[in-house]
């Protein structure tokens, strides 16, 4: 099985777990969105975009295909991709919106991956850094690759929000102050859960306590966190009228580097997704899912980044990911700085009462090297401000650059590093259950059931009835 083989399938995967899990759950209504912008104050909600969910290519007009060979503005259904809108104005210009004129680092050579013939079904492991903290510290204090972004998480706060019933509170807002100034703002995952690094953020250390305040609906809790005095703080939230329990809704994005690892795979992929699709539409009731992606490649290829918005139509997604063809990345590291901005600012997130969830999909570490790039350590602390997950997951050939980086992602926004495991020592090759990444304490299945259990999880947190449905 080749990388791109090897990409392809972890790709379906993700998508057919997505998809399954989520098809069980009733519908709902759409949220109303709200507004205002990080660090607001308490009664300022934080920005929630529209979730109408048209889909669409946020920033591709359908011109100039996939690859250099290619510009076709046709998908191969016959159907013609219209730039639904412009997501970036001038005035919102990344620091790096670089294309074939952007300043090229010095190529380095890109590992090679084993390739073979076997059709065995792919092998991962995963870890929880967040609950192996010690074990996560050693390893961030023994890395000795090549440079990354860091953020002190050393000193690390859990803040739980619960409601009367001590049930885990999904999209509430937390607001952390020194004194009167705001210092950190957030929204619980379905863990009832954020995480608060005062070093991260550049507090003080002359600063001995903060003010946290936590908010849902009409509810609201107050307490003072001691700083070094404990590292866990709980604020139940009586809330006056619940009304009827909803389902939760569920974004999921997927962030795909398609730098030639995904060659000669898209019709094999396509024909995987309309299969998903009609198993989808056999099922009973009509699921809240909504898809969409982000496609990314490097400087100096074709594109740096495409932007597919969310979609409730699978089929509508499968043919956007049927557009699909890989190409370029030439060097090994690639434009990851920029496409995780786009995922979480580009697509219309639903926010309120969402689990959302990005699915990382990659065999290599950004690009530190470059001019008036984003910063992915900026990134993840935004991703984790509006209550995204990221859930990174290590492809063949990663290296210990990219194994610190999606690690940093994954703990900061209390995701899990998934990674493939293989018979041999190396990296690559047949599904086995070993790894040369530095983790111990993991156990091994197939990807397929792995990915079933991270999602159900997610999702059980918030309907525990979920998990007896499956």
């Amino acid at each position: 099985m080749s990388s791109s083989q090897i990409t392809q399938r972890v790709i379906v995967s993700i998508l057919f777990v997505a998809l399954l899990l989520t098809a069980c759950l009733p519908s709902t209504v759409a949220p109303t969105p709200s507004t205002s912008g990080p660090h607001a104050g308490p009664g300022d909600k934080p920005s929630r975009p529209d979730s109408s969910g048209d889909g669409g290519w946020l920033d591709w007009e359908g011109k100039d295909g996939w690859t250099s060979h290619d510009r076709r503005a046709i998908s191969e259904a016959g159907e013609e991709i219209v730039l639904e809108k412009e997501v970036l104005t001038a005035s919102e210009a990344p620091p790096s919106m670089a294309g074939a004129d952007a300043p090229m680092a010095t190529p380095a050579p890109h590992p090679t991956a084993v390739a073979i013939q076997d059709q065995s079904p792919l092998r991962a492991g995963e870890v929880d850094d967040n609950a192996d903290w010690d074990a996560y510290l050693l390893y961030r204090l023994s890395y000795a690759g090549p440079p990354v972004h860091d953020r002190d998480v050393s000193e690390r706060y859990i803040v739980s929000v619960n409601d009367q019933a001590g049930n885990p509170l999904l999209d509430a807002d937390v607001f952390v102050y020194a004194g009167n100034e705001p210092v950190f703002s957030g929204r619980t995952y379905a863990t009832g859960q954020v995480l608060f690094f005062p070093r991260a953020l550049g507090v003080s250390d002359q600063v001995t306590s903060f003010q946290v305040m936590a908010e849902k609906d009409d509810a609201r809790g107050e307490a003072t966190l001691v700083r070094g005095e404990t590292h866990q703080l709980t604020l139940n939230l009586a809330q006056s009228d619940l009304g009827p329990e909803e389902p939760v809704n569920l974004d999921g994005l997927f962030l795909i580097d398609s730098t030639g690892s995904m060659a000669d795979e898209i019709d094999k992929l396509q024909a995987s997704i309309r299969e998903i699709a009609a198993r989808i539409d056999r099922l009973p009731g009509q699921p809240r899912v909504r898809l969409a992606m982000t496609i990314y490649r490097d400087r100096g290829d074709l594109f740096v980044s495409r932007t597919f918005d969310f979609t409730p139509d699978v089929r509508e997604f499968s043919r956007a990911l049927a557009l699909v063809e890989a190409e370029g990345g030439g060097d090994y590291p690639e434009s990851l700085n920029e496409a995780l901005h786009r995922a979480i600012h580009a697509p219309e997130w639903r926010g309120e009462d969402s689990v959302q969830l990005i699915f990382l999909v990659a065999d290599a570490p950004p690009h530190l090297d470059y001019a008036q790039d984003y910063d992915y350590a900026a990134e993840m602390v935004q991703a984790a401000e509006r209550g995204i997950k990221v859930f990174p997951i290590a492809s063949s050939g990663l290296d210990d650059q990219g194994e610190y980086v999606f690690r940093q992602i994954a703990q900061f926004t209390q995701g899990r590093f998934v990674f493939l495991t293989y018979a041999g020592p190396a990296n690559g090759g047949s599904p086995g259950d070993e790894t040369t990444h530095h983790v111990e304490d993991y156990s091994v299945e197939n990807l397929d059931d792995l990915l079933v259990r991270l999602v159900e999880e997610e999702l059980a947190y918030q309907n525990p009835q979920f998990a007896q449905v499956q």
